[in-house]
């Protein structure tokens, strides 16, 4: 039997276990290595006096049926009208036979996309839509300048090796500067110009004002029928479990205990030990002290920064090593608020408890504040709010870097600071917070500048180790969505199933670009 050893009870490294001991094999012995006491990753739940965060915002959708399918045989898709949908009336695709979201927990909810941007006091579609309300908010006369700008973009393709030039060409000059430039930099805290492409390849998916334009006529002109080729960024609808992604990755925990998965928390992997061109063993920090746990096979999920720096015995290189040690990344601070009430008035035509906006997301443009994004929970799913006919519960995001002072500030300090924040933007009154909690997280965003230009030489040093396998988003140092995460673990568990060293077809999740193009069913 083989001892494989996963680090990391995130999406990947649940993934990859279910996946390995699904068919019943007693093949592999398998262990689970966390280190935090909490299952999920950023894909957790957090719990906060009977309301519930989402860590950044999930929604549950992908282009491969594969993924889709392995959501659906754990969390069945709902039967029947979630609360809120059958207080306002409206009208979801439900399943025959599925659950019932109001009697049972282990459902998944069907929830609209509603994002939007915020900016200067208004709100504009996301992406960016040439409707009347735009033209409306953003004027005339810069409406006509964002016109020409577009048209200069297609006209005189920049070389695509930032990505400031990366948007430039999608959305032309003007609108980049109003709607991608400063939320890029909050996020990065980075000007775009010194920011690689292949973030915005990766992440936005073929979005542009072409497939907006393409989109909006496929609507108007080909009714409701399905378009293969719409944008990840262009759903209108996704999948949600009825109490945040923490609850699918809680059961999937469940079920690879179930299978014989050894799941350890409390173990931070501080070390990986090597000898003739394999990983023997990891060193583990726990709360009774230092932990050598063996194994055969090594699937790793945690940031490639650390497990490089973190190799002892056959050492990397120190040109690797440098590499491996300036990968950047960006932390990770989200402060929920329970407030009796928003000052932003619903002016769209979907109803909503309490006729508040009906956005998941808010992403905040304004760059006199440092808050990125919005999250109304409420909207995610009324079974994260304790009362959410009279209560909202929202998220306020946060990007900044370990250490600094942003990072560093006290609970109390940082949460004056967001309450001062939205009332300076007018979206709350003070006198109407309720509840207030923060959460830190660190490393939730591999960083595509300094030495992620060099992460191909870090590939290809990896790969001489046979019987390590890296997945995940911080696995890979790569940004991926959930469902990428999981397919990489997915690959990963075939190949180690087939005896199979070659890692080609794990590093190739989501780089291929027909796989944003189209719907995969694979």
């Amino acid at each position: 039997m083989k001892k494989i050893i996963i680090i990391g009870a995130g999406p990947a490294g649940l993934t990859a276990a279910n996946e390995l001991l699904k068919d019943g094999s007693k093949e592999f012995e398998v262990t689970i290595l966390e280190e935090s006491q909490v299952i999920g990753g950023i894909s957790q739940t957090v719990r906060y006096n009977g309301n519930r965060m989402d860590i950044g915002g999930h929604r549950f959708f992908s282009k491969s049926d594969e993924i889709m399918d392995w959501w659906n045989e754990l969390m069945p898709l709902q039967g029947t009208a979630s609360y809120d949908d059958k207080v306002l009336g409206r009208e979801k695709p439900l399943s025959s036979g599925g659950p019932n979201p109001e009697k049972d927990d282990r459902v998944m909810l069907v929830r609209d996309r509603v994002s939007r941007i915020y900016y200067r006091k208004h709100f504009f579609d996301y992406p960016v839509k040439m409707s009347a309300s735009t033209i409306k908010n953003m004027g005339f006369a810069a409406t006509v300048a964002a016109g020409f700008s577009y048209i200069k973009s297609v006209m005189f393709k920049k070389p695509e090796d930032s990505l400031e030039n990366f948007y430039i060409n999608r959305f032309g000059k003007k609108l980049y500067s109003m709607f991608f430039e400063g939320y890029t930099e909050k996020l990065w805290g980075r000007h775009p110009r010194e920011i690689s492409a292949d973030w915005g390849s990766q992440r936005v998916k073929g979005l542009s004002i072409r497939a907006v334009l393409k989109d909006m006529f496929s609507k108007a002109f080909g009714g409701k029928k399905k378009n293969k080729e719409v944008e990840t960024s262009l759903i209108e609808q996704f999948w949600y479990p009825k109490y945040g992604p923490g609850q699918l990755w809680e059961l999937a925990a469940e079920r690879a205990a179930e299978r014989g998965a050894v799941i350890l928390k409390g173990y931070n992997v501080k070390n990986l030990v090597c000898k003739d061109g394999k990983i023997t063993s990891v060193v583990c920090e726990t709360e009774n002290g230092t932990e050598t746990v063996n194994g055969d096979i090594f699937i790793s999920s945690m940031p490639v920064k650390d497990l490089v720096c973190g190799m002892v015995g056959d050492e990397p290189s120190r040109e690797i090593y440098d590499i491996a040690a300036g990968l950047p990344y960006r932390d990770f601070v989200t402060v929920g608020l329970l407030v009796n009430k928003l000052n932003l008035k619903n002016e769209t035509k979907i109803k909503t408890l309490g006729n508040i906006v009906p956005d998941c997301w808010i992403y905040v443009q304004e760059t006199n504040v440092k808050l990125g994004r919005i999250q109304i929970f409420n909207n995610w799913s009324p079974y994260m709010v304790k009362d959410p006919e009279n209560t909202v519960w929202i998220g306020l995001e946060y990007f900044c870097a370990e250490g600094d002072d942003f990072w560093n500030m006290s609970d109390r300090e940082c949460i004056r600071f967001a309450i001062d924040e939205l009332e300076k933007m007018g979206v709350i009154n003070s006198a109407d917070v309720l509840d207030s909690h923060r959460e830190k997280i660190k490393k939730a965003y591999p960083a595509y500048f300094d030495t992620y230009s060099q992460m191909d030489e870090l590939i290809k040093f990896l790969d001489t180790y046979d019987n390590l396998y890296c997945v995940g988003r911080n696995g890979q140092h790569r940004y991926n969505n959930m469902d990428h995460s999981m397919l990489t673990a997915i690959r990963a568990a075939e190949a180690i199933k087939e005896g199979n060293t070659d890692k080609h077809n794990i590093w190739n999740v989501n780089t291929e670009k027909e796989y944003h193009e189209s719907k995969s069913n694979n």
